[in-house]
């Protein structure tokens, strides 16, 4: 078994390092050069990504006579990519990452020009089949963070992982001049669709540059331990509960968002200002919470990120002025970054190199499989209960989550890829 290179610094936390014989040595300097690269493709990711939860549910709306489906959109997208987890997972176990991911961005490129001719048309049956394949990219680029850690060492590992996801703070810049400089370009929404066309085919070129081995076929056969097994451990089931409430209520109240400052009188502009704050908030902590990980714990900053989650709730109960929405996704977007960022980091504590596949298909099948229910369940709660209903629900399972995790906590301290 091969060990980390001499001299470099020693894990934290419960789990020792576990890289395998098939598995490349780390390399912090590779993995610094791959997370930059990442983070590129992340920030172009996230151009597509935002755009279409800042005008998804509102093209639905537009389309359909019965307003509680607007979200279906990115319901559907949701679904795309927990159809396309466990494929590209095990894709990319086997043919490496660069083509696995270059390969969702460019269904990126196809699901993004579909959406614009279904727009075009008036299509919303074809508009929701465009959104799976976008799902599709976002299935991949959820691996984007993954691959980072792929040859870092642990204690590097949550910096990687923090850097990659901070690519997003471009989204948060550029996508509201993006919707506004592209919304009436011939049929109202085409160009913005076009635009992230343009921004997925970036991704898929800047993805090439990416310098991690692919794993020897002996590793990819040797799939370890029994899937069951990895995930009965206490630590892996904090690490996947924590994703699914992090993300599934960030994306149950963003989403629902947009549609609820309309209803509430606002304008597109001002629910788009308010989406790139939440974005701001999701993505500039990134620069720092590696730092806060290292010095705290995982669990720790994980459980920082549910405070924020439950204080975003309570804001959001409390008014239906800006400040009320702006504050609330402002919270949101923080504690999703504290809870995403550590369970992630907590997730490749769980497994060995040659079990990397399936555990991290598992995990994020899970997450995303939350997250479609969620995207949906905020259309239906919008339009039947109101806005406030979207934050009770919130607070009920972040509440749960939190309980979960720390029950589970006393279990991670037993070490799990032995």
């Amino acid at each position: 078994m091969s060990t980390a290179p001499a001299g470099s610094t020693a894990p934290t936390g419960p789990v020792a390092p576990f890289p395998a014989g098939n598995a490349a040595p780390f390399d912090d300097a590779r993995a610094k050069a791959n997370a930059y690269v990442l983070s590129g493709a992340q920030a172009f990711f996230n151009v597509t990504v935002a755009t279409m939860i800042n005008i998804g549910a509102i093209i639905g709306a537009s389309m359909l006579i019965d307003k509680s489906h607007a979200t279906l959109p990115i319901t559907t997208m949701s679904i795309g990519t927990l159809l396309a987890t466990v494929p590209a997972s095990m894709f990319m176990q086997s043919y490496g990452r660069r083509l696995g991911l270059q390969i969702g961005a460019g269904f990126g490129v196809l699901g993004s020009l579909l959406a614009a001719y279904a727009v075009y048309q008036g299509q919303f049956e074809l508009f929701c089949l465009a959104t799976v394949l976008i799902g599709f990219f976002q299935s991949t680029a959820g691996f984007y963070r993954f691959a980072a850690a792929d040859v870092a060492s642990p204690a590097f590992r949550p910096r990687a992982i923090s850097w990659v996801l901070a690519g997003g703070l471009i989204a948060a810049l550029f996508v509201p001049a993006i919707i506004s400089s592209t919304k009436d370009f011939s049929i109202p929404f085409v160009g913005c669709f076009l635009a992230m066309a343009a921004a997925s085919a970036a991704a898929m070129i800047i993805l090439s540059f990416i310098d991690i081995p692919v794993p020897p076929r002996a590793g990819v056969l040797g799939s370890g331990r029994p899937l069951s097994v990895i995930a009965a451990q206490p630590r892996f089931i904090a690490a996947a509960v924590a994703g699914m409430v992090s993300f599934g209520m960030m994306s149950l109240a963003m989403t629902a968002t947009p549609l609820a400052m309309l209803g509430c009188g606002f304008t597109l502009d001002d629910s788009s200002s308010t989406i790139r704050w939440h974005v701001l908030a999701m993505f500039i902590p990134s620069f720092f919470t590696g730092d806060l990980i290292a010095r705290f714990g995982k669990e720790r900053i994980v459980l920082a990120g549910m405070a924020l989650l439950i204080a975003a709730g309570v804001v959001a109960i409390n008014g239906i002025t800006i400040w009320n929405f702006n504050v609330a996704l402002i919270l949101l977007g923080v504690g999703w970054n504290f809870g995403f960022i550590g369970a992630t980091a907590m997730v490749t504590d769980c497994h060995r190199p040659e079990e990397r596949g399936k555990v991290q298909a598992l995990n994020d099948v899970l997450v995303f499989g939350f997250v479609a229910i969620t995207t949906y369940l905020s259309g239906v709660l919008l339009t039947t209960l109101g806005w406030p209903s979207v934050s009770y629900v919130l607070l009920a399972f972040v509440v749960l989550g939190t309980v979960i995790v720390l029950i589970t906590r006393r279990g991670q301290m037993t070490p799990s890829a032995t």
